[in-house]
């Protein structure tokens, strides 16, 4: 007994001591980072911007670093040592979130939130079978869902704001893990009683003097005009939309043509309109569809099976992915 209660004592002797700081001043200096005003950061979360304030300011003292520079009509702008702390404060939160979201689940359950991001354009073909199949299979996982443009995902992965995101091969934000979903080549949508509607593959050059109504949403937009200016073209655009529903209708209109690389089951337009698919001449190179997460540590069980999952689901079978 005597032996046992020494070893516990020696122990405690050996452990490391408990850092002054804590989480919730870590968590505050994380918010006014990314608000970049200690108001905002303190409108989001509830609290006083007093609160913020002191939080930082005594983090600093028990650090011995100046964090942040704070102007009140410029924000709060980060040293290069409060750069540092945040980017080690991230990871500290996030496995503080994971430890208390593991106790509260059963054994072999995965439960918690999972932040899923998603372009727009993919959104009606990639969020049914999540929400629907895994949804199903994991009951305990909420499934947060974020449609945003390739400029709006900038910083999120790195963040730790969203956990995975679907999204275009093509000029994906910073540096994350990826996996490849399926691919498809993007297409020419016209009106049936187009002259062109009769052939079998367009080449580009034939549409280069009509109206085009342009998917205005990046990456989409790039990778259209991208398409023409390989060949030497400049298209010439009537309209510019931000959804691909809206490009189908104007094209249904006879408003013009269209280049999508969506291919919706459904072969009319949201009014009801038919439209007409053809492939581009010569062939142009697919665009990959990839699920996207943070190249720093290893994903939570329950983001991992959502991976898992995205990637053993048959793509090219699902509704929008068919053509």
């Amino acid at each position: 007994m005597g032996d046992g209660r020494d070893a516990m004592a020696q122990a405690r002797r050996s452990a490391p001591p408990a850092p002054d700081f804590t989480l919730r001043q870590l968590a505050y200096l994380v918010a006014a980072a990314d608000d970049g005003t200690i108001a905002a950061a303190a409108a989001r979360l509830h609290v006083s911007a007093s609160a913020i304030s002191d939080a930082i300011t005594e983090l600093e003292r028990t650090l011995g670093a100046h964090l942040a520079v704070r102007r009140r009509a410029h924000g709060l702008t980060l040293t290069t040592a409060g750069a540092h702390v945040v980017a080690q404060a991230r990871s500290l939160l996030a496995a503080a979130r994971e430890l208390q979201t593991s106790l509260a689940a059963a054994d072999g359950e995965l439960v918690g939130p999972i932040a899923v991001a998603c372009y727009p354009t993919l959104a009606p073909t990639v969020l049914p079978p999540l929400l629907a199949g895994f949804a199903a299979q994991h009951p305990g996982v909420d499934l947060h869902v974020l449609e945003t443009t390739q400029d709006g995902l900038v910083g999120r992965i790195e963040s730790g704001e969203v956990d995975v995101a679907f999204v275009y091969d093509r000029l994906v934000p910073g540096n994350p893990r990826r996996a490849r979903l399926f691919a498809l080549p993007a297409h020419v949508l016209l009106a049936p009683g187009d002259p062109l509607a009769a052939q079998e593959r367009v080449p580009l050059e034939d549409l280069v003097d009509r109206d085009l109504i342009l998917l205005d949403a990046p990456p989409s937009s790039e990778h259209i005009l991208s398409l023409f200016a390989a060949r030497g073209l400049t298209p010439r655009i009537r309209q510019r939309v931000a959804s691909y529903e809206s490009v189908r209708t104007l094209v249904g209109r006879g408003l013009g043509y269209g280049i999508l690389v969506q291919r919706p089951a459904n072969a009319a337009s949201y009014e009801g309109f038919p439209v007409e698919l053809r492939e581009i001449e010569p062939a142009v190179e697919p665009v990959g569809v990839d699920v996207i997460w943070s190249a720093e540590g290893t994903p939570p069980p329950r983001v991992q099976a959502l991976l898992d999952f995205a990637t053993t689901i048959d793509w090219p079978r699902v509704g929008g992915a068919t053509g």
